[in-house]
């Protein structure tokens, strides 16, 4: 299965609105456009290309955060400011405390906006809160953080637990009813994961056994490992008919948990955040699949609402967040959702290896050519 596509880049995006707005936005005396207003002079720019965005990501386990939304997000901003705008940049390597001294450094460096991927959500909203007493946005990114944020980017998280419940179910077919299974969810601390959760059991509820579940502390593939070998002992290696592991680093522990049971088969296993490693092992055979979230227009969007925020650029800035959001704490959130696919053996050349995320050399190692030959990679 795979998510609607259409216009998926965020100029795209931006251009659509634009043009359904226009006869809002234009041919007025007095209107602006693009910030401009119609006497040639700035209508609302704040600041002019000398921004510094705080950039503050989460952990380094998830590889895309170092490998691909750091350097996009820094490369963004430089094109969108003439290279004079610049990403002060600290990773809190799952550590919430940590995280919060880096916000508070932020925020005492005053910077001109901050994207904040929250380890906490909840814990976070006192910092959020000191940003906005001296002035600073904060856009959420990735994951829904509580406090006065004034935008998020993210994906439709309900919608990435359903693309993987959906996969297990087409994975066991009609032995699905009588199949158990075991649930991997994420860190209970992540906002997010209630709701790939939400979105997983929507699909799964009656149609399968789950005879085990377990929550994840900080996402952390160690503790994925240890709660699936309690899940071998207590069910059994052959009772286990599928695994929904709800990211990449926790299916590559389940999958190492699993063979060091004794498995040689590996149930079907889920994923997200197409990884490397873990695209290797759709094409091995060994994960069945890996929800695809194009971090390159995620984190080109935020680096774009971030500059647009900061400099005033009221009409690009709302095309971007069409969507609205509600936190414990904030209702209505200026948001944009990007969409997900299903990354599977079939459809690699038209998602990551299509975007530009890794070549056919990337994945196609010697240990994996000839898998990648079997369907079709060369």
């Amino acid at each position: 299965m795979s998510a609607p596509l259409l216009c998926r880049t965020p100029a795209c995006r931006v251009a659509t609105a634009l043009i359904a707005s226009a006869s809002a936005l234009t041919l007025t005396a007095c209107g602006t456009v693009d910030g401009i207003g119609a006497d040639g002079g700035s209508a609302s720019v704040k600041k002019g290309d000398d921004i510094t965005v705080g950039l503050l990501l989460p952990d380094r386990d998830t590889a895309r955060f170092e490998d691909f939304d750091h350097p996009i997000i820094k490369k963004e901003v430089a094109s969108l400011t003439h290279g004079k705008g610049k990403v002060v940049y600290a990773n809190a390597e799952a550590d919430p405390v940590k995280q919060s001294r880096q916000f508070r450094q932020m925020v005492a460096r005053k910077v001109d906006i901050i994207v904040v991927d929250a380890l906490d959500a909840k814990a976070v909203a006192p910092d959020v809160q000191k940003a906005k007493d001296a002035g600073i946005p904060v856009i959420a990114y990735d994951r829904l953080a509580q406090g006065p944020i004034d935008a998020y980017v993210s994906h439709d998280n309900e919608l990435v637990g359903e693309v993987q419940a959906r996969a297990i179910l087409e994975a066991l077919g009609s032995r699905a009813a009588t199949s158990r299974i075991v649930m991997m969810n994420g860190d209970p601390a992540d906002p997010n994961t209630a709701k790939f959760k939400e979105g997983a059991l929507n699909e799964l509820q009656n149609k399968v056994r789950i005879a085990r579940t377990y929550d994840t502390d900080k996402w952390s593939p160690q503790v994925a490992a240890a709660n699936m070998t309690k899940a071998v002992r207590a069910l059994g290696l052959g009772n286990i008919a599928a695994v929904y592991s709800a990211n990449d680093g926790m299916a590559g522990a389940v999958i190492g948990a699993l063979k060091k049971a004794g498995a040689t088969t590996i149930p079907p296993v889920t994923g997200q955040d197409a990884n490397l490693d873990a695209v290797q092992r759709v094409v091995s055979g060994e994960q069945y699949m890996t929800v695809y979230k194009s971090f390159l227009d995620e984190a080109t969007q935020a680096a774009q609402m971030a500059v647009y925020k900061v400099q005033g650029r009221d009409i690009q800035f709302d095309a971007l967040t069409q969507d609205r959001v509600d936190s414990p704490t904030e209702k209505k959130i200026p948001a944009s959702l990007v969409p997900v696919v299903a990354l599977t053996k079939a459809n690699i050349k038209d998602t990551v290896i299509a975007d530009g995320v890794y070549t056919v050399k990337d994945i196609c190692t010697p240990a994996f050519k000839p898998d990648c030959e079997a369907i079709g990679l060369r």
